[in-house]
């Protein structure tokens, strides 16, 4: 059971920044510890430690980053789907990470590897501009209350940093179950210079199938709760 002591996340180069996670102390299921012994030093790293994240695959190939891959449902199935393609995912939830080592291995999936840390230390050091081929942010933590809006990664230092890393017409997909975040992220996208809305979206892009359905996504629908993807390329 996760222990109720919590610590913000790993320290990073901006003692400015406000992180926009907590990393809780958790404990892993025996299942998941058997995993990560056996397979994170194969398939995963820390984020402090990367210096490029080219050198993480064997091959030349599209790299699509994930920042936050949950429990690894949606991540595991996507990287099924497009086999032709690097995906990198980062995660700061080890029980997540575990999880989704065990369905990586299952699936036999190989064109996936996974850091722990944070994204945008990554973005800042370790991702040279113009590299990524797409960049997927989905569900992350809305933090509803006003006074922890400053938390939300969707800002717009995080936009212009993003839209850096991108190759021309490289796509920044974002999806959340909170109206409010929404907005923001609206309105944060729509005003960096460097990013345009995808033409399909009016303003919000229906759901593609490329972004598999998950089971929190189906519960936050029966909450009441509407589910917004925006895509963005670019320019």
């Amino acid at each position: 059971m996760p222990d109720t002591d919590s610590m913000v996340g790993p320290a990073h180069p901006d003692p400015g920044r406000i992180p926009s996670f907590v990393r809780h102390r958790t404990r892993l299921t025996e299942g998941q510890q058997n995993a990560w012994d056996r397979w994170w030093p194969v398939y995963g790293g820390d984020v402090a430690e990367v210096s490029s994240v080219g050198a993480l695959f064997l091959r030349e190939a599209p790299l699509v980053l994930e920042i936050g891959t949950g429990n690894g449902e949606a991540t595991a199935r996507m990287a099924a789907a497009e086999p032709a393609t690097n995906l990198l995912g980062v995660e700061v939830y080890e029980p997540g990470l575990a999880h989704l080592l065990i369905r990586l291995r299952e699936a036999e999936i190989e064109n996936l590897r996974l850091l722990r840390g944070d994204a945008v230390d990554l973005l800042e050091r370790a991702v040279p501009e113009r590299s990524l081929a797409g960049i997927r942010l989905y569900f992350p933590d809305p933090w509803p209350k006003r006074r922890h809006h400053k938390r939300r990664l969707v800002q717009p230092e995080f936009a212009a940093l993003a839209a850096s890393r991108l190759v021309p017409g490289g796509f920044l997909h974002l999806a959340t179950d909170w109206a409010h975040y929404a907005d923001q992220m609206l309105a944060v996208c729509d005003a960096c210079a460097a990013l345009e809305r995808d033409e399909a979206m009016d303003p919000w892009l229906p759901r593609p199938d490329s972004r598999p359905l998950t089971k929190f996504e189906e519960r936050a629908v029966r909450e009441g709760r509407d589910i917004r993807d925006l895509l963005y390329r670019s320019r």
